[in-house]
């Protein structure tokens, strides 16, 4: 690992441009590394350091960019509950409203335990999560009530379809992608330190299209009981083709655009990553129409076109998962390079097994919370130097580091006293 190290005065960009990357650099596509833009991890001038491992701070900490983006999204949320929530009850009465949102927490919990599997190695701030949700339950569906109108009179005519066809096939998918898309590029823009990468473009599409699904799922199984002489069987139906054959649909289409939007946002530039915001929408616009396309024989293209869509997502996210976690190990094994960590530390740090083994002997000695916490923290540090060797935005990322690596320095020997 250390000896294809780059040697001390050989750190700056310059000079990396000449001499090929340290070993495994690029362990893998996730967070590629070109050679102008590596430099040496900061040595750890402070001495010996004892093997053991921190309490970390409780909770997380928002910066003020977060918690003013949260503020703007409740907002947003509140205002936009004034046009949703009357057209809801309208269609769906009292008693199919509360029916329709108690149905609806069930594909709803589906995919929020889906964006917790996917989120588990590098979590995301609950308040940005929260914003996610909102934005897909309230404020995006405000703003796909608000253009659908003039959308349609716009595009209506001039695509040559009948008004139910060009409804159901072209305004929903362009107009509904086109508003919980909004909320990934507000989080870009806003939130660029912890929208980073494809798996965090995934996390927050997945959380938008769930607030999505919820709100929609709402509507759909209350006109069941509103609009039924047989609530109890078309609720059951309705149930069964939202809630149990398609509670991934919206999250697998706007998840596209997370995708595309996630690799761009690797890059650092701003322009970019608001181009593949538009490119993104293509493939979420084009999976959304494929699927509302399906009409007498859905169970013929469900199994064969949207079951294998679904499986290639579920292949795609577990390719994300292998990738952050050799990302992680590969910048922990730089840090023990520079004498922060033991070799030891980064195995229990960077890999599934080591931290299993750690929160297992953490919870026995009752600091699993604790532990929770510093494999939280290490795998943000590792994430902040992939940041740093992407070139973007270096200076305020390395005092990131730099606080980052005092904290876990004086963590560490507060567990050790």
């Amino acid at each position: 690992m250390t000896t294809n190290e780059p040697r001390p005065g050989h750190d700056h960009p310059g000079a990396a441009g000449q001499r090929p990357l340290p070993q495994q650099a690029n362990p893998t596509w996730l967070g590629r590394v070109q050679p102008a833009s590596y430099r040496r991890a900061p040595a750890n001038t402070r001495g010996q350091f004892e093997p053991a491992l921190p309490p970390a701070l409780p909770g997380g900490r928002s910066s003020a960019g977060v918690f003013g983006l949260v503020l703007a999204g409740g907002f947003l949320a509140f205002v936009s509950l004034f046009l949703v929530l009357p057209f809801l009850l309208e269609r769906t009465g009292i008693s199919g409203f509360v029916i329709g949102f108690i149905a609806s927490l069930i594909p709803l919990g589906t995919v929020l335990l889906t964006v917790r599997f996917i989120d588990r190695w590098e979590p995301e701030p609950k308040p940005l999560l929260l914003f996610a949700f909102v934005w897909g339950a309230a404020v995006s569906i405000a703003v796909t009530m608000l253009i659908q109108p003039y959308f349609s009179l716009v595009a209506g005519p001039a695509s040559g379809l009948d008004y139910t066809t060009f409804a159901v096939t072209v305004q929903a998918p362009v107009v509904e992608e086109f508003a919980k898309s909004l909320g990934l590029l507000v989080l870009l823009l806003f939130a660029p330190k912890h929208f980073n990468g494809p798996v965090d473009g995934v996390v927050f599409a997945f959380t938008i299209a769930a607030g999505f699904a919820f709100t929609e799922n709402i509507l759909y199984f209350g006109r069941a009981i509103a609009e039924s002489s047989d609530p109890g069987t078309d609720l059951a139906v309705v149930f069964f083709l939202r809630g149990v054959m398609s509670p991934f649909a919206h999250a697998i289409f706007t998840g596209t655009t997370g995708l595309v939007m996630g690799f761009a946002a690797r890059r650092g530039r701003t322009g970019l990553s608001v181009l593949a915001f538009f490119v993104g929408l293509v493939p979420a616009m084009l999976l959304h129409s494929g699927w509302n396309r399906m009409g007498q024989d859905f169970l013929a293209q469900y199994l064969l076109v949207q079951v294998p869509i679904f499986l290639l997502a579920v292949l795609v996210i577990g390719l994300l998962r292998v990738a952050e976690r050799r990302l992680t190990r590969q910048r922990l094994q730089e840090y023990a390079a520079a004498g922060w960590f033991s070799a030891a530390e980064v195995e229990m740090l960077a890999t599934a097994g080591g931290r299993r083994s750690a929160l297992r002997w953490a919870k026995s000695v009752g600091r699993g919370a604790q532990m929770k916490a510093l494999l939280d923290a290490a795998t943000q540090l590792a994430f902040t130097r992939q940041r740093i060797l992407s070139g973007r935005d270096v200076p305020a990322h390395q005092l990131d580091e730099q606080h980052q690596l005092a904290e876990i320095a004086a963590l560490r020997a507060a567990v050790v006293g």
